[in-house]
């Protein structure tokens, strides 16, 4: 049976990775950008009105107003859909995001498993012990944070959210204003966290080793002629 140290923080270690697959869950529902822009019909140089799409990883909205013409109109999309339309790398490289978000949440339940297997067992120095917690949580932490990159290459390398307006608009855009919005953020504090669940076994093992190195030091020292008998 583990020690009451161990279960306080192997347990404390899996309710961090719990509220990191809450904050990745709610951020991979949430809107992750929204981008406005003017607008003007392709016969004059005034822009006088306005694009605005907001997207999340699998649905966003889409709202133009005077966007050519003197009237507004919004309307949900779906994302795949829309950058499937639109053609070219943003829909593959928006795949990979999400594929690796998804990734991600599968190592955090990796994580959840093992650490509340140690605190009902003492499994050896195996891939169930805080080694593999460390490969999990670390993973978790390495995925999300690709995906981040990924997502800004595509959203302000390959402009993927003015290719989206211009598909279906008879007109020009220019003056883009992105803003992130929470679903983005939502991946920092689930990288926190996970480095956060690392750091508290990671005390632990530290601890652990420490205690067992000093019980073998009056072994180490006692005098020979004492070992003997």
């Amino acid at each position: 049976m583990p020690s009451a140290e161990k279960i306080l923080y192997f347990l404390s270690s899996a309710m961090l990775s719990v509220i990191g697959v809450a904050v990745l869950g709610y951020g991979m529902s949430a809107d992750w950008v929204s981008s406005t822009m003017a607008c003007s019909p392709t016969d004059t140089s005034w822009f006088n009105g306005t694009a605005t799409i907001h997207m999340g990883l699998f649905k966003g909205t889409e709202l133009k107003d005077s966007c050519p013409r003197f009237t507004t109109s919004e309307k949900p999309i779906l994302v795949f859909d829309v950058m499937s339309a639109v053609g070219g790398s943003g829909v593959g490289l928006h795949a990979v995001v999400v594929v690796l978000l998804v990734f991600a949440m599968v190592a955090s339940a990796g994580s959840i498993f093992i650490t509340l297997y140690n605190t009902i067992s003492n499994p050896y120095e195996t891939y169930m012990g805080p080694i593999g917690l460390y490969v999990c949580s670390g993973l978790s932490a390495c995925l999300a944070f690709l995906a981040m990159v990924l997502y800004l290459i595509n959203l302000l390398g390959i402009n993927i959210g003015k290719q989206i307006l211009l598909s279906n608009l008879d007109g020009t855009l220019r003056n883009e204003i992105v803003t992130f919005m929470a679903g983005f953020f939502m991946i920092l504090p689930y990288i926190t966290v996970n480095l956060l669940a690392i750091l508290l076994v990671y005390l632990y093992a530290h601890t652990a080793y420490r205690q067992r190195q000093e019980q073998q030091k009056p072994t180490e020292d006692a005098p020979k002629e004492i070992l003997m008998y």
